[in-house]
């Protein structure tokens, strides 16, 4: 009898392939049309409720209007809202929910522990340390920057930082990646809260904000970098899917199969940082997404990267767009963070997770 292929082989004889999943491998396609609906759906009732709520056909009469050519009658009060507030801000959260639910497959498919979240580099305590240099100590040094570029900045430095850490013999080795994640957050966490103790208190509100993530104050202008990102990473980590299923096997079977692993182990740590960066330098430290989505996806379709992936995207901006709903609408007209209500989902997830790897993660 002829052998399977190797790929095939290492995917279903694998310790991964023989967990149980609960979507069928022939429903799949019903399952992206159904996730594809409800970013959709969700995306639209999040346009229409807020402290002014808008009928859901004045949405849709707004955002067709500013989609197709030729003066359309509408509301000027619904056409403001609506298309330079919410529309943005929506989008923003389905972008920065599937980013970096992208960037956590990523980094879970690098060191091969389903544990590891995009914040486990220090990228987000580094590009913490810009903003908050920009938004107190030196806001007219770093003036052309903004909080944003200052954010991105702070994140690359870290990245960079961490990956000359992490390199032995011009490799990258797992384990001291994620040693020098852990030391060089820790580190910016430091200098952030240094500067927040030296802080004027008028400013403190601003920089909480910042660093438990908000979408508040999205505009046009802070999607480009962040769906660009997107854009190119999901591009990429679709067509290596393959590839992905292999290193999550172990480095010696990666290798048999003719796979250069570190070099794709650079090209997921290039995506994951850059996925990260991009969207914590316009949303701030929104936690746990990352995480939560791709182990909640693994659960639903298994480990294969083609399903995971494309999957991961898609409940990640549901996830997302649902929270900040829900951070914008449960103490009206007052807002809070996304971070905390993040953090606490993620929280009890992330303990029981902990419990069910425990056997697992070494």
């Amino acid at each position: 009898m002829a052998s399977a292929p190797p790929v095939e082989r290492i995917r279903r004889t694998g310790p991964a392939a023989v967990r149980a999943h609960l979507i069928p491998d022939r429903a799949f396609p019903l399952l992206i049309v159904l996730l594809a609906g409800a970013v959709a759906l969700t995306a639209a009732v999040a346009i229409a409720v807020g402290t002014v709520s808008v009928p859901l056909a004045d949405v849709a009469a707004v955002t067709w209007a500013h989609l197709t050519p030729g003066d359309t009658e509408r509301s000027l009060l619904y056409d403001q809202i609506v298309w330079d507030f919410r529309v943005p801000r929506v989008l923003l959260a389905g972008v920065a929910g599937a980013g970096l639910s992208i960037a956590g497959v990523c980094l879970q498919a690098l060191v091969r522990n389903p544990l590891a979240d995009p914040y486990l580099l220090g990228i987000s305590s580094g590009a913490s340390v810009g903003a908050v240099v920009a938004l107190t100590l030196a806001p007219a040094v770093i003036a052309g920057l903004g909080v944003a570029g200052a954010a991105f900045a702070g994140a690359l430095a870290s990245v960079a930082l961490v990956v000359g850490l992490a390199q032995r013999a011009g490799r990258v080795a797992p384990g001291r990646l994620i040693l020098a994640g852990v030391a060089v957050g820790y580190l910016g966490s430091a200098v952030t809260s240094y500067i927040q103790l030296e802080a004027n208190p008028s400013e403190l509100r601003g920089i909480m904000f910042w660093l438990l993530g908000s979408v508040a104050t999205a505009s046009w202008s802070d999607l480009l970098a962040p769906a660009v990102a997107l854009a190119c990473c999901l591009l990429w980590l679709l067509v290596d899917g393959r590839r992905l299923n292999a290193l999550t096997m172990g480095e010696t079977s990666a290798a048999g199969l003719g796979i250069d692993v570190n070099r794709l182990r650079l090209g997921l740590l290039a995506a994951a940082s850059l996925l990260t960066a991009t969207i914590v330098s316009v949303a701030g430290g929104i936690g746990f997404v990352g995480l939560l989505v791709p182990h909640a996806v693994r659960l639903l379709v298994g480990p294969d990267h083609r399903r995971v992936v494309p999957v991961s995207l898609l409940l990640g901006a549901v996830f997302l767009i649902m929270v900040d709903l829900l951070s914008r609408t449960l103490d009206r007209p007052n807002e809070m963070p996304i971070g905390i209500f993040t953090a606490a989902i993620g929280a009890p997830f992330f303990l029981w997770l902990l419990r069910r790897q425990s056997g697992a993660v070494r």
